[in-house]
């Protein structure tokens, strides 16, 4: 049995245009074409596809996916298994959500006064993670996944950064960037790099006070950790730039801070959807890159040139970014269509 390119999309749930894009970067490329051109999808073809959305929902890249497809160790099996342990999680933690109720049921029924107080804090933040996430969101959010040990290892690195507050060490100490550090790298393990995810997990934790209740992450804690990230970039511009450049770029370095996530991840979607570089949308989305690069580098090509030498001799400044070379490469493929202004 033989599908064409508009069945195989409408069955699957994608369009056209993604199957057409994944042909071009021979992610997923048809078995056969019909004398008059189209493409045809075989079984073989369908497996593939199952194994792409599969990792896709485990938030891989496309570029990660076609390195882990062309592994000789990669097979439609494994990636079953993962979907099932994935599940499993999922299947997991409602089966605890439904043991709490179950107790609080029991203790409701005998006339006890319960102690709702582990249930309501379960129960808040699973409802508020269903506020800002899809459910397609969540299986992808290794945060969310992780459950309690996650939640152990976060209380652990708040408390570390509370307490350099508590003493008075400045966000441009040593000390303060080496937690800043751990911070971003948890950051980036627990989004499982996904600039979506993260926008979102930033939006949580400023708009609802409960989240910072519980988590311990309020905004005055979460300005020192990125302050203090934001100083370890310094200290490596500081090698690149003029006193003058410098002192532009500390006063105005991090003004766009948690709008990167979002401007980032809108563009990780226009390009995994396969949208042309040229395009309106994304030209936009060049745009307010650019202006938040200049915010901070100011609008001398000279500085630009060793902004950009900085970033190729260090390649600590792109960490904890989710900025990664095939993003960038869309970035850049997009201004140089921009019309001059």
């Amino acid at each position: 049995m033989l599908l064409k390119v508009g069945d195989l999309a409408r069955r699957c749930g994608l369009t056209v245009r993604t199957l057409h894009h994944y042909d071009a970067i021979g992610l997923l490329a048809p078995s056969a074409r019909s004398e008059a051109g189209y493409r045809l999808y075989d079984r073989d073809d369908i497996a593939r596809l199952h194994q792409i959305q599969a990792l896709r929902r485990f938030g891989l890249s496309l570029a990660d996916i076609g390195a882990v497809l062309a592994r000789p160790d990669s097979s439609l099996a494994s990636i079953v298994q993962q979907q099932i342990g994935m599940l499993d999680t999922q299947i997991e933690q409602a089966m605890d959500l439904r043991s709490r109720l179950s107790r609080l049921q029991d203790q409701l029924r005998r006339g006890d006064e319960p102690e709702l107080a582990e249930w309501l804090t379960t129960l808040e933040r699973m409802t508020m993670y269903d506020k800002y996430f899809s459910q397609d969101e969540l299986a992808r959010l290794p945060l969310y996944q992780g459950g309690k040990t996650a939640e152990t290892e976060w209380r652990g690195l708040v408390d570390e950064v509370r307490a350099l507050m508590a003493r008075g060490i400045a966000p441009q100490s040593d000390e303060a960037q080496e937690v800043s550090k751990r911070w971003m790298a948890m950051v980036e393990r627990d989004t499982d790099r996904d600039p979506r995810l993260l926008a979102k997990l930033n939006a949580m934790h400023l708009n609802e006070p409960s989240v910072q209740a519980q988590t311990g992450i309020t905004p005055e804690l979460m300005a020192f950790v990125l302050q203090a990230n934001a100083e370890s970039k310094l200290r490596i511009y500081a090698k690149y730039l003029s006193p003058e450049e410098f002192a532009f770029m500390r006063e105005h370095y991090g003004k766009h801070t948690y709008e990167w996530p979002e401007l980032i991840g809108a563009l990780r979607e226009h390009m995994e959807q396969g949208s042309a570089p040229d395009t309106p949308a994304v030209q936009q989305l060049a745009l307010r890159w650019l202006s938040f690069f200049r915010s901070y580098a100011g609008d001398n090509p000279e500085t630009h040139a060793k902004i950009r030498l900085a970033h190729e001799k260090e390649p600590e400044l792109m960490a904890g970014s989710l900025i990664d070379a095939t993003l960038l490469g869309f970035v850049k493929d997009a201004m140089a269509h921009l019309k001059p202004r």
